[in-house]
């Protein structure tokens, strides 16, 4: 993973644009109805000050508006972006809102904007709390399309004394002063003048920045040891012209410019190079699938073993009689408060492992929380809390760290649910080495084809070099000859974190780091089975609720399927 590098800056995600209306708007205006205009805010933990981000245009003697002014925003999935909606009733021609008459006001996450795609929330600050405001979300286009090429050569220019040639093709596309930079090169075909060269797949974006008409260059050279490669010839061409397939339009005459000059009247061409294959694929973004209703469903596990210290003791990684948050307090509240927006019932499984349990004090590495197996869910991140706090005070502190249980018990319910309908998320909060990691390695393989991310916050002073091992960002999981079909694990050690002295920017960083994998992990699998967004947005209520997506099929206590490589 990307060193954490405090200060830094990062890409957003993608820009959204949101469409606002309001319904039953209060009547300020005596002699006619209000004239409403909205005011946007927004606040982060970076910048947690309110601030102006738009205004819309004022609609004239309407308490039904529909705005036509867009509000674009830059959507981070990592990151809490708290959104603020001021309606007001222009009655004056001066821009100050103090001015004006108020009409009410609500506030609400983008995270909760886009998972809803179009959200409805009433107004409050009035004494009458009347109207509505409608909010609804739209990815702004990009061009996501991949393309996939094939060409081969005919009759190239030899370039070699005793032998052919060793061509290659590279393309660039055309800037915006009119210098060309290279987005691919294909392989070298040794000793031939008719190459025929593997299929590539190359973004649109990256081809030509998703303009159908922009100048692509290819060109076609000579290999050499040197790296003083021989120019054959070029050509130029599009993406529209591409988009034809193989044939007349896509059959290219390679011109070698020096000799074109020198042989104006005999020089015909330095052979020929065709298109034998194109095909456009679209492809989907996290928003894509968020916004036509897929479900992030959070399950959190806890390390209750002794080497966190007794639990009574202020020294404890687990004591919980300060007014401060421990770190597995703070970490479950980072991840939580984002994670509760994409989850509409906002209930989340809680597991424990490493701990004695009642009532007899068996060791286990796969408990309830709440301890209520019939029911293992927390409502909201609060809830978490509190029940963490009460399992604190009814179990004994144990080991060892063994992570295969709780993996493989997420396992199952991703199992039941590989349409994306579901995408599943185990956050594991650590403080020690593990200490079944053949069997880690094993569940992580297997749940690499399933919808599932694995996330690994480790705090304390342990040494979690292991832990790197999980997180295959540069060398794949490979356990028993059997390779990990996708990377799913992120590892964040908490102390990262615990350097800055803004407690709100280290929770913000903290949640960044920790979860900016899962848009990619999301897509990933979805490509992995050809999986398209589900449906249209959805319209639902800002307080909307469903039942948790596995107790339908899934619980420990009834699940009887097999889970075994799919």
């Amino acid at each position: 993973m990307a060193e954490f590098v405090p200060g830094s800056a990062s890409l957003p995600s993608s820009e959204v644009e949101l469409t606002l209306s309001c319904r039953n708007l209060l009547d300020c205006d005596v002699f006619s109805k209000s004239d409403p205009m909205c005011v946007v805010k927004m606040k982060t933990a970076e910048f947690p000050q309110w601030r102006e981000i738009c205004r819309t245009e004022k609609i004239s003697n309407s308490l039904n508006p529909d705005f036509t002014k867009k509000v674009q925003v830059q959507y981070r999935f990592e990151e809490q972006q708290i959104l603020r909606f001021e309606v007001y009733d222009i009655d004056t021609k001066n821009p100050s809102l103090e001015e004006q008459d108020f009409l009410g006001y609500c506030v609400v996450t983008l995270g909760q904007v886009v998972s809803s795609g179009k959200i409805t929330m009433p107004l409050s600050g009035m004494p009458l709390n009347k109207g509505v405001l409608i909010v609804s979300a739209e990815e702004l286009a990009v061009c996501m399309d991949e393309i996939t090429l094939k060409f081969v050569g005919k009759s190239l220019d030899r370039k070699d004394w005793l032998g052919k040639s060793d061509p290659f093709l590279e393309f660039a596309k055309v800037g915006e002063r009119g210098d060309y930079s290279i987005v691919h090169r294909t392989e070298v075909i040794k000793f031939t003048l008719n190459p025929e060269w593997r299929p590539f797949t190359i973004a649109a974006r990256t081809l030509c920045g998703g303009d159908e008409d922009r100048s692509i260059r290819v060109t076609c050279y000579d290999w050499n040891r040197s790296g003083n490669h021989s120019l054959i010839g070029h050509f130029y061409t599009n993406l529209r012209q591409l988009n034809q397939g193989p044939g007349p339009e896509n059959l290219y005459r390679v011109i070698n410019p020096d000799k074109q000059l020198k042989k104006a009247t005999v020089y015909k061409h330095s052979g020929e190079i065709s298109l034998t294959h194109f095909e456009k694929k679209k492809q989907y973004s996290f928003l894509d699938y968020i916004m036509s209703g897929t479900q992030l469903n959070c399950t959190v596990a806890i390390d209750f073993t002794a080497s966190n210290g007794d639990p009574n003791s202020p020294t404890s990684l687990h004591y919980t009689g300060s007014q401060e948050l421990n770190q597995y307090e703070q970490a479950l509240t980072a991840v939580g408060e984002i994670i509760q927006d994409y989850d509409s019932d906002k209930l989340f499984p809680v597991l424990g492992f490493g701990a004695r349990i009642p009532p007899h004090g068996q060791v286990s590495h796969e408990f309830f929380v709440n301890m209520h197996p019939s029911y293992p869910y927390c409502e909201g991140v609060s809830g978490v809390i509190e029940a963490y706090k009460k399992c604190i005070r009814q179990i004994q502190l144990y080991g060892p760290t063994n992570f295969a249980p709780v993996i493989n018990h997420v396992g199952k319910f991703a199992e039941a649910y590989q349409d994306g309908s579901q995408y599943f998320i185990l956050l594991i909060i650590t403080d020690g080495v593990i200490t079944d990691m053949p069997q880690t390695k094993q569940a992580i393989i297997r749940a690499s084809n399933l919808p599932l991310s694995i996330i690994i916050v480790g705090v304390g002073n342990a040494d979690f070099t292991a832990m790197n091992e999980l997180d295959a960002d540069t060398i794949p999981l490979i356990m028993d000859g059997i390779r990990a079909a996708r990377d799913i694990v992120q590892f964040v050690p908490f102390n990262n974190f615990q350097r800055l002295s803004d407690k709100a920017l280290a929770k913000s960083y903290l949640a960044r780091e920790v979860l900016a994998e899962i848009p990619d992990q999301v897509v990933g699998y979805m490509k992995s089975r050809n999986i398209v967004p589900l449906r249209e947005p959805r319209d639902r209520p800002a307080e909307a609720e469903s039942p948790p997506p596995y107790t339908e099929r899934g619980r420990s206590d009834s699940y009887t399927g097999s889970w075994g490589f799919v």
